[in-house]
């Protein structure tokens, strides 16, 4: 799950004549039918709830990683990395691409196999199986809230594409947006959302790669050559911004590298416990599958995340002054009509199976966990799961038509699942868990003390400066993450060893 979301409503739109236009809308009104017709496939596959769920536990490694890839390959991954990249270099790309690569790849090797054996739905079920109901519950209230904010912006983003080509107003562009990502989520659940995430990663990555060719192509870089482009970026870079190439800090204050550790840390284990990466793990066809698909996604995201950086880092070399967007003003300045189309395609793409990704993940966990233990909601999983993608769809478009400056609330996902929810998973496979008291304490007290820090953090100027110094040095997360082990282990000091019988 990538961390900021592009708003495509804040870039002036490419000045397109109306043939292009009608192109676009087109092409677009395609892709949405070709989807449709992609979900009514998958949902001759649907027979029970765990069809629906984990893709009856079938994916072949080519549906496995393609689907892990796409969740996280967002708009996100290709403009904000990019953005990060021409301001602050690779010090601003820590988090997303390189700490999210790492976490796909830990999850393969120490997570995806023992969870994969399990034979879960959900993470909600890890939780009960090692440690019981109240684990379970109180895991599922944490989990579920956290995804909404991450569906609105994906409401946001698309509707602002069709409100800056298009002119549909934004109200009725979240409408139309989610109704089309609710209908073939709906459909086809998991089989659904895999069969269309692994077509949208191959458009998403084909417009990645036609962009960076042509950018690199330009006569300042390669003259036509994008191999001798991307070597005259480095040497640029090099020469007018060496700190740019930097992965780690320059100033070695105790703030600046507790900063950084904290990017990393929230990177590589922030995802770890989130159910729209595991419910793939638990959908592969073998554990083996499942750690396989795990490391490999992560290698190729790592791969295909570095094209924005570049694009980002050959941005300050072609238009090296004023504030741009790099990808999107790259993506105007270089490309053709017939290719601007194409990459626009390629940006609905992997926003739209970031959607859909972002909306079964809690509903599964809503309805599998929570909405079943409600007398009348139990005899008919199927449907019952499917009514919970309606419900999160409309939480959703509630929260896309609040504002739009819930974009700042996207980095709470990240912070809550580490510090409330990763020291539980971790213990609870390489841990002696000796009952519920250690999850639920690690639980509410991480998220507690994240909260509470995390608070601090937003009140300079209201808090004495000595104060707030000393409680900001350490980032939120670490604090947070301190009082989940610390949870957890006064959890199990209170719970007697079990003796056997």
């Amino acid at each position: 799950m990538s961390t900021v979301l592009f708003a495509v409503g804040e870039s002036p739109a490419p000045d397109l004549d109306g043939g292009t236009v009608a192109l676009l809308g087109w092409a677009l009104a395609g892709y949405v039918v070709f989807l449709l017709a992609v979900s009514v496939y998958a949902s001759r596959k649907v027979e029970n709830e765990a069809d629906y769920v984990v893709a009856g536990r079938k994916l072949p490694l080519f549906l496995a990683w393609g689907t892990l890839i796409a969740t996280w390959f967002g708009a996100a991954t290709m403009f904000a990395a990019a953005g990060a990249a021409r301001e602050e270099g690779l010090l601003g790309v820590v988090l997303d691409p390189f700490a999210c690569a790492g976490t796909l790849v830990l999850a393969g090797i120490f997570f995806a196999r023992p969870l994969w054996k399990m034979e879960l739905y959900t993470m909600a079920d890890f939780y009960r199986a090692r440690y019981g109901p109240a684990a379970e519950i109180t895991g599922a209230c944490i989990q579920v809230p956290s995804y909404f904010s991450w569906v609105a912006l994906q409401y946001t983003a698309l509707a602002s594409i069709l409100e800056l080509y298009f002119e549909v107003p934004f109200v009725t562009g979240v409408v139309v947006v989610a109704a089309v990502t609710l209908v073939y989520t709906l459909i086809g659940g998991m089989w659904s959302v895999t069969l269309t995430d692994t077509v949208q990663i191959l458009i998403a990555l084909i417009g990645l790669v036609i962009l960076l060719a042509t950018t690199l192509s330009d006569p300042l870089l390669g003259d036509g050559d994008p191999v001798r482009g991307f070597q005259a970026v480095i040497s640029s870079i090099a020469e007018s911004h060496p700190d740019h190439l930097r992965l780690v800090p320059g100033e070695m204050s105790l703030a600046v590298v507790l900063a950084w550790l904290g990017a990393w840390a929230t990177g590589l284990f922030g995802n770890i416990p989130g159910q729209d990466l595991q419910q793939r793990v638990f959908a592969a066809k073998s554990p083996d599958t499942a750690m396989h698909a795990c490391i490999l996604a992560g290698v190729l995201y790592l791969v295909f995340g570095m094209i924005p950086v570049t694009l980002g880092l050959a941005s300050l070399v072609t238009h090296p002054n004023g504030e741009i967007d790099p990808v999107a003003f790259l993506a105007g300045e270089y490309l053709s009509p017939v290719m601007l189309v194409v990459f626009v395609v390629a940006v609905v793409s992997m926003v739209v199976s970031t959607a859909t990704s972002a909306v079964l993940a809690p509903a599964t966990i809503l309805g599998h966990n929570l909405l079943s233990r409600v007398p009348g909601f139990n005899k008919a999983p199927l449907l019952r799961d499917r009514l919970c993608v309606v419900l999160v769809s409309l939480g959703g478009i509630s929260l896309a038509l609040w504002g739009k400056s819930l974009m700042e609330l996207l980095d709470v996902a990240l912070s809550i699942q580490l510090t409330a929810l990763f020291v539980p998973v971790l213990m609870g496979i390489y841990g002696k868990p000796r009952g519920a008291k250690p999850a639920v304490f690690s639980m509410l007290m991480g998220f507690s003390a994240w909260v509470l820090t995390f608070s601090i953090e937003h009140m300079e100027g209201q808090l004495p400066e000595a104060f707030f110094t000393a409680a900001t040095t350490v980032p939120s997360d670490f604090w947070g993450l301190a009082a989940a082990a610390a949870g957890y282990a006064l959890g199990q000091w209170l719970t007697p060893r079990r003796t056997a019988s």
